[in-house]
């Protein structure tokens, strides 16, 4: 991947007019784009000649940033020469103990594989819709399809929010309607990612043998955060931020307040990690039970 200079005027001087960025801004931009996906495992990053003349920064600071994502175990090869070199096993440095915050997109699948490593999985998941975890379910049921897993039982359960409750998001910024289009967008998303979810997991039980248990039911508002337990030994937990963005509608064009959650930073706490992590893994299992047992209601995935 080549890099473009982004700060550079046409004579390929570097601006005056900018501040300078420290090195830890150039790690974090750099952080960005491999959690993103834009700069792939295996891949070779760009020259630190190219690095400091796009971040209008000294080859110092870039050095720095980079043996800090070396640190993170994001690069390897970080030298005065060659260029650095993405960590083929990105997997490892995203999901392992202290690695950082990533979107929820590029950090959910390498978690959900590895909970399917265990004889019995357990997942809990309380979200907006079941997009992100039926996009992660995809690894771990390529893993046993291709005989690299086999799990016995598989008890999948998720919370989600009710149909006939009006939704703080996605709703239009012009306020609700009886016949909300944004809602029933939402709607519609929910049930068909939550159908594919659970038709591919029990699938399961005829072509393996896996003894699976797909369960949903409906929350009566809407949940700010999302989480996910798995095995009783990990929670994965994530914000949902709000942002205003235009949509197109049944050939409408419409103002909405939405969250795009594959896109949410997703926190780690895990059993074994110190006794704040345990205290949170517990205490959301607590609460997911509680909200499970409590004021949740059957849910039904039609339209």
């Amino acid at each position: 991947m080549v890099v473009e200079p982004k700060h550079a005027s046409a004579n390929g001087r570097k601006s005056s007019q900018r501040p300078q960025k420290s090195h830890r801004e150039v790690a974090d931009e750099l952080r960005a784009r491999i959690t993103s996906g834009e700069l792939r495992p295996g891949q070779r990053m760009p020259t630190q000649a190219r690095l400091a003349d796009e971040f209008g920064v000294e080859r110092g600071a870039v050095r720095q940033a980079l043996r800090i994502l070396q640190s993170e175990h994001l690069l390897t090869n970080v030298s005065k020469g060659a260029p650095a070199t993405v960590a083929p096993d990105l997997g490892k440095a995203l999901t392992g103990p202290g690695a950082p915050p990533a979107p929820t997109m590029v950090a959910l699948g390498p978690r959900i594989a590895s909970a399917f490593a265990a004889p019995h999985v357990e997942i809990d998941a309380l979200c907006l819709t079941s997009v992100s975890l039926t996009l992660a379910i995809g690894e771990p049921l390529r893993q046993i399809h291709a005989g690299q897993l086999k799990p016995a039982k598989v008890d999948v359960r998720v919370l989600l929010p009710s149909r006939d409750i009006p939704l703080a998001f996605p709703t239009p910024v012009a306020g609700s309607a009886d016949d909300d289009p944004v809602h029933q967008r939402w709607l519609a998303m929910r049930n068909a990612q939550g159908q594919v979810l659970r038709h591919n997991l029990l699938a399961l039980r005829s072509t393996h043998g896996i003894d699976v248990q797909v369960t949903f039911r409906a929350l009566p508002f809407t949940p700010p955060v999302k989480l996910y337990l798995l095995n009783s030994t990990e929670a994965l937990f994530a914000y949902y931020t709000l942002s205003r963005r235009e949509v197109e509608i049944g050939q409408r064009q419409l103002e909405m307040y939405d969250a795009p959650g594959i896109q949410s930073m997703l926190f780690a706490f895990e059993q074994g990690a110190g006794l704040r992590d345990m205290t949170f893994v517990e205490q959301s299992h607590v609460w997911f039970n509680a909200l499970w047992e409590t004021i949740s209601s059957e849910l039904l995935l039609s339209s």
